[in-house]
């Protein structure tokens, strides 16, 4: 009983991607993610939302550093408002890891532009989650730092 219980118990961790199991890295999901997060930004900075909606799951959030929420639909109206126009919306520095069908980025990331109301211009650290779909690699969260001294 106890090993049939600590096989389905391992069996749901591996089937989750929780757990301490090693990461199942492929080099090429890697590359795919890598390139796919730096569309990703060169389609905000562009405020190209087909783009965007094409890498966004439906089910999207991001958490930014002040504790907002945004989801697919509201980073796809600004980008059609061309809320902000972007100068700056870089990688400088980008890691990925992979783990079965998830995927991990780290980065951290310039951003520079204007808006109605305020100049941006600032580095943060985020980390996107990616999942690997029928479809191919989704973007389903992201979570943003505060701006960086």
């Amino acid at each position: 009983m106890r090993s049939t219980v600590f096989s389905v118990g391992l069996l749901s961790l591996a089937t989750l991607g929780l757990g301490a199991l090693p990461p199942h890295s492929s080099a090429d999901d890697a590359a795919t993610v890598a390139a796919l997060d730096t569309e990703y930004q060169a389609a905000v900075k562009a405020n190209d939302w087909a783009t965007m909606d094409r890498i966004l799951a439906d089910d999207f959030v991001l958490v930014v550093g002040s504790g907002k929420v945004f989801h697919k639909a509201d980073l796809i109206n600004d980008a059609k408002k061309r809320t902000i126009t972007w100068e700056h919306q870089e990688e400088l520095e980008q890691k990925v890891r992979v783990w079965g069908n998830t995927a991990v980025v780290t980065a951290l990331l310039w951003e520079k532009g204007t808006s109605a109301t305020a100049t941006i211009d600032k580095r943060l650290w985020f980390s996107d989650v990616y999942i690997k779909t029928p479809a191919g690699w989704r973007y389903v969260f992201g979570q943003a730092s505060l701006a960086l001294p």
